[in-house]
C-alpha cells in the first residue's frame, strides 16, 4: 500500500550532478489522476523512459492506489523511489501551485477528472468544477509558475475526450465541430478551449489529446466494457447469472489504454504544441463487445443480458469513430492492440479475478448472492 509524501525537495532530479561525465538530470513529470487507469499506464511508461514521476492524489480515508501499488517504492528508499505521491486536488488552486513550485516539473499531464458520463448527469456541478475549472486552475498554476521562475520549457498535456464530439457524425478529427451531450463532455470542451487559450495567449506549450475510448483490465468497473468483462468472469465461474445494461447499439472506437499513453508522451516531445485525435479508426457496438466477450468463454450473451432503462442516458451519443491520421503522420503513433485482442485480454484478467473471488465465497468470506 502506498504511503504519501507530504513534502518533496524543490528540484528533485533537476539537481542531479552533470559534471565529471555523470548522467544528465532526469526529466520530471507531474501527473494528476495518477491512480486512474491512464495514470498508472503513463507512470509505467515514463518510469521506463527514465523519468522521475510525481502524482497528485486526493485525500481519502481509504487508499485508492491499487493500480500503481506494483510500481510503488517507499520514499525512504530514496535511491530507488522514482515515483512520489502528494496530496492535492483540482478544486484547490493553492495546492496545485504549491506542488508545481516545489516539484518544478518538465512535463505536466492533467488526467484527473470525474470521468463517468452517466454520473456527470447526477453530479453536474462537481463534474464541471473538477473537469473544466480544475483544468483552468492547473493551467493558471503552470502559467504563474513560469512567470515567477522563468522556467518556460514546461510542457502541458490536457486529456480530452471523444465525448466532446457527441452527436457530430463520424469520423471525427481535430477540426470536427464539438457537440457535447453530457455535463462531462461539455466540461471537457471547456478544458480543451482553456488549453488552446493559454497556448495562444501566453505562449504556453500546451497540447490537447482527444482520446477515443480506451480500455484495459484496469478500467473502472462501472464503465460498460469492464462491467461486461467482470460479469463474464463471474458468470463463467458461477458467481453471477445476469448482467444489466442500457443501449446495446451505441458504437465506440475502443483501443487499449497502454497504447494511448504513448501518444500523450509523443505530443509533448514535438517542436511545437498542437492538438491530436488518438483513435483506432474502428467502431464497434456494445452488442459486438458482448458477442466477443461472452463468445470467448463459450457463453451466449443473450442468455444473461437484461436491458435496464436506468442505464440509458438522458442524451445519447450514438457513434464515435476517430480519424487519427494526424497523430499517425506527425507523431508516428499507431495502436498495437486490436479490438478482439483487447476484449480477450480483459476477459482473461477478469476470469482469473472471479476465480480468486470464488475461493473467498467458498471459504465464507464473501456473499455469493451480491448480484443476481
Amino acid at each position: 500500500m502506498a504511503t504519501i509524501e507530504s513534502n518533496a525537495s524543490s528540484k528533485s532530479g533537476s539537481d542531479a550532478a552533470t559534471n565529471g561525465g555523470e548522467a544528465p538530470p532526469r526529466k520530471i513529470a507531474l501527473i494528476t489522476g495518477i491512480t486512474g487507469q491512464d495514470g498508472s499506464y503513463l507512470t509505467e511508461f515514463l518510469l521506463n523512459k527514465g523519468y522521475e514521476v510525481h502524482g497528485l492524489i486526493r485525500r481519502s480515508s481509504n487508499f485508492n492506489t491499487q493500480r500503481i501499488n506494483h510500481i510503488y517504492i517507499d520514499p525512504h528508499n530514496s535511491s530507488k523511489a522514482r515515483m512520489k505521491l502528494h496530496y492535492a486536488d483540482l478544486t484547490d488552486a493553492s495546492s496545485l501551485r504549491r506542488w508545481i513550485d516545489t516539484i518544478q516539473p518538465d512535463e505536466v499531464y492533467n488526467l484527473a477528472a470525474q470521468s463517468h458520463v452517466a454520473v456527470s448527469f447526477e453530479i453536474p456541478d462537481f463534474t464541471a468544477d473538477v473537469v473544466a475549472t480544475g483544468a483552468l486552475r492547473l493551467l493558471e498554476a503552470v502559467r504563474s509558475h513560469i512567470a515567477a521562475t522563468g522556467r518556460s520549457h514546461i510542457r502541458y498535456y490536457q486529456a480530452g475526450s471523444s465525448e466532446m464530439f457527441g452527436s457530430t457524425p463520424p469520423p471525427q478529427a481535430e477540426d470536427t465541430p464539438f457537440h457535447p451531450r453530457s455535463p462531462y463532455a461539455a466540461s471537457k470542451c471547456a478544458a480543451h478551449w482553456y488549453t488552446v487559450n493559454y497556448r495562444e495567449a501566453y505562449g504556453l506549450y500546451a497540447c490537447n489529446g482527444i482520446l477515443f475510448n480506451h480500455e484495459s483490465p484496469r478500467r473502472g468497473e462501472n464503465f460498460v466494457t469492464r462491467k461486461i468483462t467482470r460479469a463474464v468472469g463471474r458468470i463463467k465461474i458461477g458467481l453471477q447469472s445476469k448482467l444489466f445494461l442500457g443501449n446495446l447499439q451505441a458504437s465506440r472506437d475502443w483501443g487499449f489504454a497502454g497504447d494511448y499513453v504513448e501518444a500523450m508522451w509523443l505530443m509533448l516531445q514535438q517542436e511545437k504544441p498542437d492538438d491530436y485525435v488518438v483513435a483506432t479508426e474502428e467502431s464497434h457496438s456494445v452488442e459486438e463487445f458482448l458477442e466477443v466477450a461472452f463468445g470467448y468463454v463459450g457463453l451466449n450473451w443473450k442468455d444473461h443480458v437484461v436491458i435496464d432503462k436506468r442505464y440509458f442516458r438522458p442524451a445519447e451519443v450514438d457513434n464515435l469513430k476517430g480519424d487519427s491520421s494526424k497523430a499517425r503522420k506527425v507523431l508516428g503513433w499507431k495502436p498495437k492492440v486490436g479490438f478482439e485482442q483487447l476484449v480477450k485480454m480483459m476477459v482473461d484478467e477478469d476470469v482469473e479475478l472471479a476465480k480468486r473471488e470464488k475461493v473467498l465465497v467458498d471459504a465464507g468470506y464473501m456473499d455469493a448472492q451480491q448480484q443476481p
